[in-house]
C-alpha cells in the first residue's frame, strides 16, 4: 500500500531496506553524484536520438505518446538537431570515460548509484541508437566499464499481473509516517493537495497531504479497487500545491 514515485526515491527506499552493499557508497555525495548522471541534459540527447534514428519504426501512437511526455523535445527539429544531439552524447560518454581514469566504477572500487544513472543512458544507446558505435568508439574505458556493468545481469524477479499488485495493495496497511516538516507551499498535513514533476510528464497526483519534509512528500489516496494506498515522491524535482477546499 505503499507506492514510490521516480527512480531518484526508489534507490533511496531500496538503499535504506537493504543497506548492504550500498547504493550510496560515498553517502550525501555519492547521492548529489547521482543526481548529476541522471540529469536531463544527459537524457535528452539519448531520448532524442533514439527517436530519431528508429523513426521508421516506431509506431505513430508510441511515436504520439512520446511528443506529448517529452515536452523538452523539439519532435519537428531532429533532422537538423540530429548532429548537436550526437555531439552531446559523445561529450557525456567523454566525460564518464575520463571519471574512470583511475577507477573502475564512477563511486570508486565498487558500484554504486552513480553508475546505475550513468550507465542507462549508455545502455539506451546501445540498443536504440546506431550511431553510438562510432561516437563511443575511442571511449576505452567507458566500454571496459560497460562490459563490467552489463556483467551483472538483471537479477532474479517475479513478474505478477497488475490486478495481483491491486489485490496485495488492498489487503495491505500503508508504512508509518513521521512528523512533517513546514513546507514552503503552505501546504499542511490533512490539506487537500497535488503534486506534478517540475520538468515533463507533470500530470498532478492529487489526495491528502500525509507528510513532507526537504526529502520526500507522502499523500493519501483511497482508490475504489486498492483502497487506502500512500504514494510517495521526492521533494526535489517535484511541486507540491494546496487544493481549494
Amino acid at each position: 500500500a505503499d507506492i514510490y514515485c521516480d527512480t531518484r526515491l526508489i534507490a533511496r527506499v531500496i538503499d535504506r531496506l537493504c543497506p548492504e552493499p550500498p547504493l550510496f557508497g560515498a553517502g550525501p555525495v555519492s547521492a548529489a553524484a547521482s543526481h548529476f548522471w541522471s540529469g536531463a541534459e544527459f537524457f535528452a540527447p539519448g531520448a532524442a536520438l533514439s527517436l530519431h534514428e528508429n523513426r521508421d519504426y516506431i509506431a505513430k501512437d508510441v511515436a504520439d505518446d512520446r511528443r506529448a511526455y517529452f515536452n523538452f523535445l523539439d519532435f519537428d527539429r531532429f533532422e537538423e538537431d540530429a548532429p548537436h544531439f550526437r555531439s552531446q552524447l559523445r561529450a557525456f560518454a567523454r566525460l564518464i570515460d575520463r571519471s574512470l581514469a583511475d577507477r573502475p566504477f564512477l563511486d570508486g572500487d565498487r558500484p554504486g548509484a552513480c553508475d546505475i544513472d550513468a550507465y542507462f543512458n549508455i545502455w539506451m544507446a546501445r540498443g536504440n541508437i546506431g550511431s553510438s558505435p562510432r561516437l563511443f568508439a575511442d571511449k576505452h574505458a567507458l566500454l571496459a566499464w560497460r562490459g563490467r556493468m552489463d556483467a551483472f545481469g538483471e537479477g532474479v524477479r517475479t513478474e505478477i499481473s497488475a490486478e495481483t499488485a491491486i489485490d496485495i495493495a488492498r489487503q495491505s496497511a500503508a508504512a508509518p509516517v513521521g512528523p512533517s516538516v513546514p513546507d514552503e507551499s503552505g501546504a499542511a498535513p490533512g490539506d487537500a493537495v497535488s503534486v506534478a514533476a517540475a520538468d515533463y510528464g507533470k500530470d498532478p497526483v492529487e489526495g491528502v497531504l500525509d507528510f513532507v519534509d526537504d526529502d520526500e512528500i507522502v499523500i493519501s489516496r483511497k482508490d475504489l479497487r486498492a483502497g487506502h494506498v500512500r504514494v510517495h515522491f521526492p521533494r526535489i524535482g517535484f511541486v507540491l500545491r494546496r487544493l481549494a477546499n
